[in-house]
């Protein structure tokens, strides 16, 4: 069997269990079984699985990510959501679709405790979506707009995606969470621009003016100030020198439960709640991590990684045209797997090839906007159809609103996403301007 049919059935084997509801991390698992065992025999497999294990999970980087896990489960539970999107529609609520802004909002400041694009998405619903409904917003407007803000809980630091990413690339965290900062606020705004020309380019999906908008009190700004004391405690920190990446998400989580049990929230019941849902998400990304760590070991058995590498830069295409057609891929990609896994997976594959071109940049600079325009990607790929994992999350808490409904209403949102994208392809200054000011 040529290495291209090796490769073609590793793959074909994952997407063929995928495509019968195999898990992934199962089914990377077991394609890569496949190919390892298929090129180099049983006992070499046997010992990449010892050793392997071992390393990946023994090490410290990686310690990071169920802390963050952890931070963002308290803030979930606590009762922290509330607070957060009562100050927005202060704030907002003046404005027309004034409410639907204010759930941006919301999701961008409790994605930057929480990191998890899931967890914004059904948090923020939660307390958003009932308000919407009784002030006139339609469904579609209302699931849309929920749906495409959860993606903020990904494009901002601090990033479970961005985390994994710098892991497997091994590059700066804190580089990178400086570089995603400004790109994940303009993605708010321009969520938010898409809000303000949706409402009046389509009437009868928001009230044209907000009835008794609520008040901006000394109460609501009270509410967000620990929030903000968390951000800047765990960052300040984190870009003061202070404690490490992974401290920093010890000490976020620690703020944040201090928090929870300040406003009363926090139960016994929902403190094991937290630590169970931090355990099963760990798990998964874990598992995870070894299927994608032996499926690329098999692909790198194979050398056709290397060799596209190799052919791909004898094209003498454009780096940027590379790039682009590695973003289209990824939007198909998105269709059938979640970001987590696209990232374990590809990165092996693509990263190489990336920092292989010339961009009249520094490596790190390439190896950073990289990271940046893979995770803009990865959260287009979580509201666009046919999956948008975001879409099923907020469409299944509510249900009286058909799920072509919210395809239709993601779309301004998309929008946007292409517009953004195409932005910092072409400008990458504007990620890569914070990361001058980090050591």
């Amino acid at each position: 069997m040529t290495p291209l049919q090796l490769t073609a059935l590793i793959f074909g084997s994952m997407l063929l269990m995928m495509a019968v509801r195999v898990p992934i991390a199962v089914s990377m698992f077991t394609a890569g079984s496949i190919g390892y065992l298929l090129q180099a025999g049983w006992l070499p497999f046997s010992n990449f699985l010892n050793t392997q294990a071992f390393a990946r999970f023994a090490s410290y980087d990686l310690s990071v990510i169920p802390l963050f896990i952890l931070m963002g489960q308290f803030a979930t539970k606590g009762g922290i959501s509330r607070a957060l999107f009562e100050f927005a529609a202060a704030v907002m609520g003046r404005f027309r679709g004034g409410l639907a802004m204010a759930s941006l909002l919301a999701c961008a400041a409790f994605g930057a405790i929480s990191g998890s694009s899931v967890a914004t998405a059904a948090t923020i619903t939660s307390v958003a979506m009932p308000e919407m409904r009784r002030h006139g917003y339609s469904g579609r407007i209302a699931t849309a707009t929920l749906a495409a803000g959860g993606t903020l809980g990904i494009q901002l630091p601090p990033s479970i995606v961005l985390v994994i990413y710098a892991i497997l690339t091994e590059q700066n965290i804190s580089k990178l969470f400086a570089a995603a900062i400004l790109p994940g606020i303009i993605a708010m705004v321009g969520y938010m621009i898409a809000v303000a020309i949706y409402v009046r380019l389509v009437p009868g999906h928001a009230p044209a003016v907000e009835d008794a908008p609520p008040p901006l009190t000394w109460r609501s700004v009270l509410g967000v100030s620990p929030i903000v004391g968390i951000f800047v405690l765990v960052f300040g920190g984190i870009y003061g020198g202070l404690f490490t990446p992974t401290e920093g998400a010890a000490v976020g989580a620690t703020a944040t439960f201090l928090t929870a049990l300040g406003k009363g929230e926090m139960t016994r019941a929902k403190f094991a709640e937290c630590f169970y849902g931090t355990a099963a998400s760990a798990a998964m990304i874990f598992f995870i991590f070894i299927g994608a760590d032996l499926m690329n070991s098999a692909l790198a058995l194979t050398q056709v990684p290397n060799q596209l590498a190799s052919v791909v830069g004898s094209w003498g295409l454009s780096p940027l045209v590379v790039v682009v057609a590695i973003l289209l891929f990824y939007v198909l990609l998105g269709a059938v797997m979640d970001e987590l896994s696209m990232l374990l997976l590809t990165i092996p594959i693509f990263f190489p090839i990336v920092m292989g071109l010339d961009f009249g940049m520094p490596k790190e600079s390439v190896a950073i906007w990289f990271g940046i325009m893979v995770l803009m990607t990865v959260g287009f790929g979580l509201i666009a159809p046919p999956v948008g994992l975001n879409v099923y999350i907020v469409n299944g808490m509510a249900k009286d609103v058909p799920m072509g409904e919210t395809y239709r209403g993601v779309m301004p949102f998309l929008a946007s996403d292409v517009l953004r994208t195409m932005l910092f392809l072409f400008f990458p200054i504007i990620p890569l301007w914070l990361v001058r000011f980090v050591g």
